[in-house]
């Protein structure tokens, strides 16, 4: 069985969401299907029609969510020594060389990328090209967008 690498804030994050899941939509889910199954026929009642469908999505995304749960390598940063290698849930500053842009990412499981708030999946070509590397090297990685060249400023382990 393959393990899913996740951050301790994914973990308790995808928790929540299951919480949310079985204890409130789930519930009302159910509530909504009875209401209108009391509306009478049920092969013309849209209602019933769309409380079964979102329905059979939550249900969906429960078990997602619990499959992903019950794989998960939960990696608590914090707790890793210092080596200054560029490892999963590293903070890592890089200075684009071409643009002299400054960017700080965090490298995070696929469930926790949000490349708005600068958090990068541990599978995207970024972090692919930055992991194993340190503080002070240079690396040239190959993007979508084309080659792109970063000095590595400060990695740090929060």
């Amino acid at each position: 069985m393959k393990q899913i690498p996740m951050t301790v804030k994914g973990a308790e994050l995808l928790r929540a969401e299951l919480e949310e899941l079985k204890n409130v939509k789930r519930p009302q889910i159910t509530a909504a299907i009875a209401e209108a199954r009391a509306h009478g026929d049920l092969k013309e009642n849209a209602e019933y029609h769309a409380a079964r469908e979102q329905q059979g999505f939550c249900e969906g995304r429960i078990q997602e969510i619990e499959g992903k749960l019950s794989q998960a390598q939960i990696i608590d940063i914090t707790k890793v020594k210092n080596t200054g290698r560029i490892i999963f849930g590293a903070t890592v500053t890089v200075i684009n060389i071409d643009t002299d842009e400054e960017t700080t990412y965090r490298i995070v499981g696929d469930d926790e990328a949000d490349y708005k708030q600068n958090l990068i999946s541990v599978n995207s070509p970024i972090a692919r090209g930055l992991i194993g590397k340190e503080d002070g090297d240079t690396v040239q990685i190959k993007t979508p967008g084309g080659d792109v060249e970063f000095d590595i400023v400060k990695v740090e382990y929060i």
